[in-house]
């Protein structure tokens, strides 16, 4: 499939979602689209282990948001229909998602930053939801913040609009790690290699237990995570291989299934 403004690329298991509407890579219907087109086929593909977004090179945001000219009556319930359909997919979605920010991560480019499993950025990065100030609120982020940063925080980006930087963002917990400019692609490189040199099949069900377990009481979380453990895992032929590569002293040779 031919692409006008994202390029998706993959190899050597990753996936790559590249924002490529530059200067600020502004969200519109026709890009949502292509992003929910790539998201329909990831998870019918072993072959992927973890899937990275980013903006193309020589962005100066991230991404500055979905497009407020489609924020109009006439267009609004088709956005928001094409919009949140990324973040449906991306729930579903069974393998690590990453998010590497350059610059300014705001509105929905700030919400599909925080939804992916973890954010890498820059240190000139910035976060923050300002829908507020054009008399609008960020769906994505008033449900999936309160559980990143806690309810008064997100009460404060949400209700008030400012920008954060990307330590405070780290300090938060919305940021994994933040790194000098110069060094941000290489940072990234190193974080994804350490996922891709994993069994595909455990880190998507690590990814499952992750979210089973933090559903309602302790022991419903536990009872969830060892139904996992005992029946999906213990079926991988990558669980018995790491553990008989750990005793027999030697490295894995994962068959990611």
């Amino acid at each position: 499939m031919e692409y006008q403004h994202i390029i998706f690329e993959k190899r050597d298991g990753v996936a790559r979602v590249i924002l490529n509407k530059p200067p600020l890579n502004v969200l519109d219907i026709a890009m949502m689209r292509e992003i929910n087109g790539v998201l329909e086929g990831l998870d019918r593909d072993p072959s992927v282990k973890v899937l990275v977004f980013e903006a193309v090179e020589g962005s100066k945001a991230f991404s500055a948001g979905v497009d407020v000219s489609e924020h109009t009556a006439d267009k609004v319930d088709e956005m928001i229909k094409v919009f949140h359909q990324i973040f449906r997919l991306l729930d579903r979605l069974e393998i690590p998602t990453m998010a590497v920010v350059s610059g300014a991560a705001l509105g929905g480019g700030c919400e599909l930053a925080l939804f992916c499993d973890m954010v890498i950025a820059s240190e000139k990065a910035s976060f923050g939801q300002p829908e507020i100030q054009v008399g609008v609120l960020p769906p994505i982020a008033v449900v999936a913040l309160p559980e990143i940063i806690g309810p008064k925080k997100t009460m404060e980006m949400v209700l008030i609009g400012d920008r954060i930087k990307a330590h405070e963002a780290e300090r938060l917990g919305l940021v994994n790690k933040v790194v000098p400019p110069e060094e941000l692609q290489t940072a990234s490189v190193e974080f994804v290699d350490k996922l891709t040199k994993l069994s595909g099949a455990v880190l998507r069900l690590t990814k499952r237990t992750v979210r089973v377990g933090g559903v309602g009481s302790f022991e419903d979380g536990l009872a969830a995570v060892e139904k996992v453990y005992l029946g999906p895992l213990m079926d991988t032929e990558d669980a018995h291989e790491g553990l008989a590569a750990f005793m027999e002293k030697r490295p894995p040779v994962w068959k990611d299934k």
